[in-house]
């Protein structure tokens, strides 16, 4: 038997999920993190192939592997054909090219959450420009990007081909993980998205971690709970989707004042929060990944997991440029993504990923907060790096 290739940006928790139930894993991802090179058999664009990257440049290194299987993780859901590339030499554990073909496109996906009765934002591509309405403000987001990178308010100009308007709402972003298989799917974590936090080196509308569970007031969880599953199923039917996946959400005061999950994105693949359902609730993600994909779904039912402590996720970016030096002690003080000895970090990019858990939201967040100004402290990372 050939591995799993597990391939994407970053594979490091994919890789950690995989590892637990199928030890023959083969990771290809642009970082090649310590951590990971450690845990499992790892190819890295920027360490083995001097590469930057790009979805193309991961298929051109997967050229010299051998696999019999395949799932992928950010940020190959934009790129349609390198997915179809790869199920070509493997069976494919997730969704096929048509599959995220359609989903990523705002063109199907607005006429479907209309018909459908699906909150979301109004949603307008190039050339609808006029349709903007002049008292709301309005977000220009790139149709292929991730992360919240390069997305802005609006300054009037028209869109290219490759972006979309979309109206800014006041709320909480937040995050639905999910298993499908084709048909339906189940509900396993509601997460708060963390974005733009100067703590964490980022600003705008950049995203830097997730807080588990998703913070509401007593006795809202249940009613948001069944809205999710609704709103998933129905995508999950209409686009046959596959595997484990995100919908990224605002949780927003609709027309009659209740709050409401207005539909931002799906992203059709492994995501960055589910290490924490599976820190918190005991799961295996890739195991169901893997099953889902064969159509049997987990019996779990989040309803009975809400309540208990906070877990959070943040990834610290570095605000100016450093040589890493030793990292000797980062895994055992719970550190992920964790760079070699040497490796330099421009301002901007990832230096490693931060936990924190609490039996509240709030010291959960905090938490984060000093584990990243300890951090920033151990290696000099002082000052905003302008």
């Amino acid at each position: 038997m050939k591995p799993h290739l597990l391939i994407g940006l970053s594979t490091r928790a994919m890789a950690e999920s995989a590892v637990k139930s199928n030890p023959d894993v083969l990771t290809l991802d642009f970082f090649g993190d310590q951590d990971q090179k450690n845990l499992t058999s790892n190819f890295s664009l920027a360490r083995e192939f001097q590469l930057p990257f790009s979805a193309e440049n991961l298929l051109k290194a997967s050229n010299g592997l051998l696999f019999d299987t395949v799932s992928y993780t950010s940020n190959l859901e934009n790129h349609p054909e390198v997915v179809a590339a790869l199920a070509e030499r493997a069976t494919l554990a997730g969704n096929g090219a048509e599959t995220i073909r359609s989903i990523r496109d705002w063109s199907v996906l607005r006429e479907f959450c209309r018909e459908s009765s699906i909150p979301c934002p109004a949603t307008l591509l190039p050339g609808e420009e006029g349709q903007v309405s002049a008292i709301d403000k309005w977000l220009c987001k790139p149709v292929d990007g991730g992360g919240g990178s390069n997305v802005q308010f609006w300054d009037g100009n028209a869109l290219d081909e490759r972006s979309i308007l979309q109206m800014y709402m006041e709320g909480i972003p937040a995050s639905a993980a999910f298993v499908a298989d084709g048909k339906k799917g189940v509900v396993l974590g509601l997460t708060r998205q963390l974005i733009g936090l100067s703590e964490f080196g980022v600003s705008g509308h950049a995203w830097c971690g997730n807080i588990l569970p998703l913070p509401l007031k007593a006795g809202n969880h249940s009613p948001l709970l069944t809205e999710v599953g609704n709103i998933l199923n129905k995508l999950i039917e209409r686009f046959g989707l596959q595997g484990v996946g995100g919908m990224d959400f605002i949780l927003s005061k609709g027309k009659n004042g209740k709050m409401r999950p207005f539909l931002i994105e799906i992203n059709p693949r492994y995501t960055g929060s589910m290490e924490l359902i599976e820190r918190a609730y005991g799961l295996n993600l890739y195991t169901m990944h893997l099953d889902a994909c064969d159509g049997r779904l987990p019996a779990f039912n989040l309803s009975e997991h809400i309540n208990g402590n906070y877990y959070g996720k943040g990834i610290v970016f570095a605000r100016n440029e450093l040589t890493i030096k030793s990292t000797k002690d980062w895994s055992a003080m719970g550190r992920k993504d964790i760079p070699f000895p040497g490796d330099e970090i421009k301002p901007g990019q990832p230096i490693c990923t931060l936990f924190s858990t609490a039996d509240t939201h709030d010291a959960c967040l905090k938490n984060l907060f000093i584990n990243a100004d300890n951090i920033r402290k151990e290696i000099g990372d002082v000052g905003r790096g302008e």
